[in-house]
């Protein structure tokens, strides 16, 4: 059979997007230009720019036209936004560290060493983690305000990993889950792998619509709702209690799972209650110790009901088999002996310096954030594209990241949004200095 000629027009378009001969936020004919420039009908060039946004290679925009993307990595595949030239300023990727971290991870080396079990964890742990480290995440979770029993816990490889641990216990392909418009990229990611099919629920500065999801839940089978209630990232907004409750409501009318992520939840003093308090029978709750103790200490811990513990453990056997034993057992020393909790004191007080030199410096500048959160969402106006701010920044050796891997909306937002935890403060400001200088001329 003959190739199709609009194919030739695909291959075309998509090798000079994949060289750089069309750069990111270059505007293309439009549907009838490219018809008439190249002598196909209007229905020939549609189909043509319907299959580059379907490789992710264009994004249409009702009203503006189509664009190149930005394809430094596949769409959606946010969790490889850290990934950038030895000499860039990273304000792409969170990993906030403080000072003294490597003298406590020497410190804590030197312990393991002379510890009388250290011969037991070179071998492979129980799948959920040693009862006694269980034990010892309960009673730091009551630091959270989350009480659950030692039973009712798993140590997992990292926040991430236990996302995924409870996406394959817990959710089948073709499953829907409602998700904020602006969500975590690391569960978008997993949900594609998944086939999972996520929907979004808009949201203000205080969380998300509750009535949207009601009537969300009434229009689709709804099978779960994965939400950060305390520091959503990006946006950096903590529901309230009230609008907490409002979400539980909607869960137990239409028998839908939560899946609570309180990876930044350590940030925010005197937060409202965790969803698993309040309906701990229907919630899922899962955080790390990636960001309030160091990027490299890849260990998580799922809070669950009873009713999911066999389940999550069979997928903890089919993934990583076994919890990290030695990263564990430094973990629980570091929670026994105080040494967590005064961590994410500190960096509560580095996150709001952080975050109030960013306020100093973009004065003027439209910006949303929490006080304390180490990321700022900056709104771009109508005629403003996020990824030629970015690529500006990239040639200034910035790299930011735009509302691409966040977004769940099939049009995404212009924005940018950046991480302010992954420099010294000194670069931080000559960083925000230089985005001041481009929002100011570009934007």
């Amino acid at each position: 059979m003959a190739r199709l000629r609009y194919k030739t027009f695909v291959d075309r378009f998509a090798h000079q997007i994949r060289t750089g001969q069309l750069t990111p936020g270059t505007r293309l004919p439009t549907h009838r230009q490219l018809a008439a420039r190249e002598g196909m009908s209007l229905v020939t060039a549609t189909r043509v720019y319907a299959e580059l946004e379907v490789m992710g290679l264009v994004s249409g925009e009702t009203g503006r036209g189509t664009f190149v993307r930005a394809i430094t990595q596949a769409p959606g595949q946010g969790v490889d936004q850290h990934v950038v030239a030895a000499d860039m300023i990273d304000l792409n990727f969170n990993y906030p560290s403080l000072p003294q971290q490597t003298e406590l991870l020497r410190n804590a080396l030197r312990q393991l060493s002379t510890s009388g079990d250290l011969a037991s964890l070179l071998r492979y742990q129980p799948y959920g983690g040693r009862q006694h480290d269980r034990e010892a995440l309960a009673q730091y979770l009551e630091s959270r305000g989350l009480t659950v029993s030692a039973e009712q816990i798993l140590i997992v490889n990292g926040a991430q990993d236990g996302l995924a641990v409870t996406a394959m216990a817990c959710l089948n392909p073709g499953d829907v889950i409602a998700v904020d418009a602006l969500t975590y990229p690391g569960f978008r990611v997993l949900a594609d792998m998944l086939h999972l099919e996520l929907v979004p629920v808009p949201a203000d500065n205080y969380g998300p619509d509750i009535a949207a999801l009601e009537k969300l839940s009434c229009a689709r089978r709804i099978r779960a709702v994965y939400t950060m209630p305390t520091m959503n990232n990006p946006l950096g907004w903590v529901m309230s209690e009230e609008r907490r409750l409002q979400l539980v409501a909607v869960a137990r009318n239409h028998n839908l799972l939560i899946i609570e992520d309180a990876a930044y939840a350590f940030l925010v003093e005197e937060a409202p209650a965790p969803i698993a308090q309040l309906a701990p029978d229907i919630t899922i709750y899962v955080t790390g110790f990636s960001k309030n103790v160091a990027a490299g200490l890849r260990v998580g811990l799922i809070a669950a009901p009873l009713a999911h513990i066999q389940s999550l453990e069979r997928a903890i056997r089919a993934t990583t088999w076994s919890t990290p034993g030695v990263m564990s057992a430094m973990t629980i020393e570091w929670i026994r002996d105080g040494t967590v909790l005064q961590l994410e004191v500190e960096k509560r007080e580095d996150a709001r310096r952080r975050q109030a030199m960013a306020r100093e410096i973009l004065s003027g500048i439209s910006c949303v954030g929490h006080p304390s959160s180490y990321f700022l969402w900056i709104p771009l106006t109508e005629d403003v594209r996020a990824d030629q701010i970015a690529k500006i920044l990239m040639q200034e050796r910035i790299s930011v990241s735009t509302a691409e891997p966040f977004a769940t909306t099939v049009h995404v937002p212009h924005a940018i949004r950046l991480a302010l935890g992954s420099v010294t403060l000194d670069v931080l400001q000559l960083a925000l200095e230089r985005v001041r200088r481009c929002l100011t001329e570009y934007a």
